[in-house]
């Protein structure tokens, strides 16, 4: 089938950056209008709007699986793209359209609910032999069954939310006596962010690196893996910086974790862009973690070293075309290094940074790519999350792509709001992020300041305030009445009366 007409389900730069492959591809576009973001860049950028900035309180505009699914049908659209977070990984999202003959541009709902509950997808992986953490074969009813697997696979293990990912529902347990806290703390957040409390329990590997293989599967059984992406640079569990390739990966290990990636979505029929993600030790062990059913927002990185358009893809697998791809044809050309930038204080731990962007710009060039939701008055509100745009550069190798990633972030430019591209500088000029000798835990262990400063900004810095207290002395000193001029006045007293003018 022909998609003639694709609703966006979603916001932000995804909106943007789908609407951009849709409409290459000839494909008339719909987005939805919103009463927390009535001017956003995307809705300009579509050939039409739904508007649902109407007073619906109760559930939030892009969850209302319902309420998509009318404005949809009424809009007589051949599809839905979910994007990612929101209903991309909602099993009855996706069984809602397939009910009412819409093509949801993503995987089955089976394919959803398998490898989106981790313990059914821990399962299955096992089933087919791919590598595994220790850990419980399924739910961990309570606490005192979670220290009983703990004290026979050992300290220090990790509670998971069988439902969720992201960091949420998540936590360490170093020992036996910490192990209660834990659990209700795990399955309350568990509860707060996925309406399900249900735990698991896994050996906890200490300072891994996060591998993500990306996938493409078709409706006729046909499967490729298009590399890895290295996502080790993460604060709270929250992916801050990611590459293409890995550092820490080579022919042989990228053919074993690969086949491993498609053997995951051979099991569940899977169809659609894809990512498996792994846990690799530092003997180059790896454990599979979870399957990621939708685009991640780190795929660009994957379409600069392969060429390949991973949501054309999407939208042509999902009209039920054949990939025209194999497995052969793949090769990583160069590297590629994604930068998300958040509008947050680094220097306030992160703390998300509300306001209006007075003035964005970017650096631009053959090999820079910005993908971004946002411009000139857009306003960074609490209502969704902080990002502001993503930079991707490509260089031949990786050296290269670092400095041109250094070169990029100093070239943008953003004034009305704190973001985290002194973080991002940071990391890319630490010296063993540069050799490639990083972990998950490197920003706790590795980095001795999140805030990259350049040499001579302090000296600026010193220049510009001595500069505005010169002014500032001169507005004072003509501010100061006729009479009161030449005579020997107490600067304290001079203060009190230039404030009170």
């Amino acid at each position: 089938m022909k998609i003639k007409t694709l609703l966006i389900a979603n916001r932000g730069e995804i909106a943007v950056r789908i609407n951009e492959t849709a409409k290459k591809m000839g494909i008339k576009t719909i987005g939805i209008k919103t009463a927390k973001e009535p001017n956003a860049l995307y809705l300009r950028l579509v050939d039409d709007v739904i508007d649902f900035s109407g007073s619906y309180d109760e559930i939030p505009e892009f969850l209302d699986v319902e309420r998509i699914i009318e404005a949809a049908k009424k809009a007589e659209v051949d599809a839905i793209h979910p994007g990612y977070g929101f209903l991309a990984e909602n099993p009855y999202f996706a069984r809602r359209c397939e009910e009412e003959k819409i093509i949801f541009v993503g995987p089955s709902a089976s394919a959803i609910y398998k490898m989106g509950n981790k313990t059914i997808a821990k399962q299955i992986a096992q089933k087919h032999e791919i590598p595994l953490l220790q850990g419980s074969q399924g739910n961990v009813k309570n606490a005192r069954e979670a220290a009983d697997i703990a004290s026979k696979i050992g300290y220090p293990v990790i509670l998971k939310a069988a439902a969720g990912g992201g960091g949420r529902g998540m936590r360490i347990v170093e020992k036996a006596a910490n192990m209660e806290k834990m659990f209700k703390m795990a399955a309350n957040e568990s509860e707060k962010a996925f309406n399900d409390a249900s735990l698991f329990i896994e050996k906890y590997v200490r300072n891994p690196r996060h591998i993500e293989f990306q996938l493409l599967g078709d409706q006729h059984g046909h499967y490729i893996h298009l590399g890895e992406r290295e996502c080790s640079i993460q604060r709270k569990h929250q992916k801050l910086i990611e590459e293409s390739p890995s550092p820490a990966i080579d022919e042989r290990l990228r053919k074993e974790m690969g086949e491993a990636a498609v053997k995951i979505a051979r099991a569940v029929d899977y169809f659609s862009a894809g990512t498996v993600e792994f846990l690799l030790d530092a003997d180059r062990n790896f454990f599979f973690m979870e399957m990621n059913t939708r685009i991640q927002v780190e795929h660009p990185v994957t379409e600069m070293v392969s060429g390949i358009d991973l949501i054309e893809w999407q939208i042509k697998i999902a009209a039920g075309q054949k990939l025209t791809l194999e497995q052969s044809d793949i090769h990583l050309n160069g590297w590629a290094i994604e930068c998300r930038i958040n509008a947050e204080d680094v220097q306030a731990g992160f703390s998300p940074n509300l306001g209006i962007i007075e003035k964005i710009s970017f650096p631009k060039g053959k090999n820079i790519r910005i993908d971004t939701g946002i411009t000139d008055y857009s306003v960074i509100t609490p209502y969704f999350d902080s990002m502001v745009a993503k930079l991707i550069v490509h260089g031949e190798t990786r050296e290269k792509a670092l400095s041109a990633a250094t070169s990029a972030l100093k070239k943008v430019w953003i004034r009305g709001i704190k973001t985290t591209i002194p973080f991002c500088l940071a990391v890319l000029n630490n010296r063993k992020f540069r050799k490639g000798d990083f972990n998950t835990s490197f920003i706790e262990k590795e980095m001795e300041t999140t805030y990259y400063n350049e040499e001579d900004d302090e000296m600026l810095a010193a220049y510009v305030a001595t500069f505005d207290f010169a002014a500032e002395l001169e507005t004072n000193r003509t501010a100061v009445p006729d009479f009161e001029r030449g005579k020997n006045i107490s600067p304290w007293v001079l203060n009190k009366r230039l404030k009170s003018l």
